[in-house]
């Protein structure tokens, strides 16, 4: 029983990785212009591990990972919709906080303006029964 509760508690610990973050994981670049379009792309990226950060607050290894691969490819000139681009190809449309309309992202998008057209469609009856009554 004891040693059951000592694995249950030491797990979390080896969930941790021993490797170092990678180079530009917590590194700004030199360049402040490189590094202005490197910070507004990874604010629109999705952490996939904890899923409601962008990367660029996500303390995730794999966001450290994803920071730094966007701050290499802006220092080595690539466009940050290039970068975006291929993230997407790489985890698909999630990794982003503006999916593009596709059939598999349709409910999405048209989700609200069909509950803003409901709500309507009902206040605009209950509206019509009050002066009815009045």
């Amino acid at each position: 029983m004891t040693a059951s509760l000592w694995l249950a508690l030491a797990a979390p610990l080896a969930a941790q990785t021993a490797l170092p973050p990678a180079h530009y994981a917590n590194t700004q670049l030199a360049d402040p212009a490189q590094e202005a379009r490197a910070k507004a792309l990874m604010d629109t990226l999705r952490c996939l591990v904890c899923q409601g950060q962008s990367i660029a607050d996500s303390d995730a290894d794999m966001a450290s990972d994803m920071r730094s691969l966007v701050r290499e490819r802006i220092a080595a000139g690539e466009a940050p919709a290039d970068i975006r681009k291929w993230l997407i190809a790489r985890y698909g449309d999630y990794v982003t906080y503006d999916p593009p309309m596709s059939p598999l992202t349709a409910p999405l998008w048209l989700a609200p303006l069909v509950l803003i057209a409901l709500g309507a469609w009902v206040a605009r009856a209950s509206f019509r029964r009050g002066k009815g009554r009045g």
